[in-house]
């Protein structure tokens, strides 16, 4: 069990609290509103009224060495700088930071954040992504211009073992794994012989230029 704190309790901040909890994970939640801090109280491990940005209040809350903090504090951009300079005082190993422009993320790569995050763009993207590449069944960018994608298996590819199919060197694309559909199970592609099936689905990886010829044959 890892423990996270997530700081900023509106809609954002709250699906991720209460999403770390459902997967039996520690979350503490702060928030300066005690409605918002009431409200997802019982879907956390424990929610108090307090200031994100005073890395006193931080302290008493036991954040220090915490394994990865959310920060989500809406628009004020000042608050989100603040907030994360108070985390990594405190050692907090991963921070993430919800943004609201390309120059707050700009600001946040700065105080070297893991990872800005991006909600409506990133969404807008992905469903870009989805209805452009209809073999697409998921996105995830990791880079500029690099991503895992899962998509279905090519009628072409049924029957063929990844060794035969040679995917790397066609495609410049690795499997990474492969997704039964039907019975919901996925196996990591240790095997280069196994036998593609039409009810599997490949979670692969590469620049999207390669995977979108990749998705092209489907």
């Amino acid at each position: 069990m890892n423990r996270f704190v997530v700081i900023g309790l509106g809609n954002f901040g709250t699906a991720v609290a209460e999403s770390l909890f459902s997967e039996r994970h520690e979350v503490i939640a702060v928030d300066m509103q005690e409605e918002a801090v009431d409200r997802v109280a019982p879907n956390v491990s424990r929610a108090v009224v307090g200031d994100g940005r005073n890395i006193k209040t931080l302290e008493r809350l036991g954040i220090k060495g915490a394994d990865a903090a959310i920060v989500s504090t809406g628009d004020d951009i000042t608050a989100s700088i603040l907030t994360t300079m108070a985390l990594h005082d405190l050692d907090v190993h991963e921070i993430y930071v919800k943004v609201i422009s390309a120059d707050h993320a700009r600001v946040m790569e700065r105080l070297k954040v893991s990872l800005t995050i991006f909600p409506e763009r990133d969404s807008a993207q992905a469903l870009a992504r989805r209805l452009s590449g209809p073999g697409l069944l998921n996105y995830v960018p990791f880079s500029a211009g690099f991503s895992i994608q899962e998509m279905g298996v090519p009628s072409d590819w049924t029957g063929k073992s990844l060794r035969s199919l040679a995917l790397r060197q066609e495609y410049g694309i690795t499997v990474v794994a492969i997704h039964d559909v039907l019975n919901e199970k996925i196996t990591f592609t240790s095997d280069p012989d196994q036998i593609l099936k039409d009810s599997d689905a490949l979670i692969v990886a590469g620049t999207d230029e390669d995977l979108a010829r990749a998705a092209k044959l489907l």
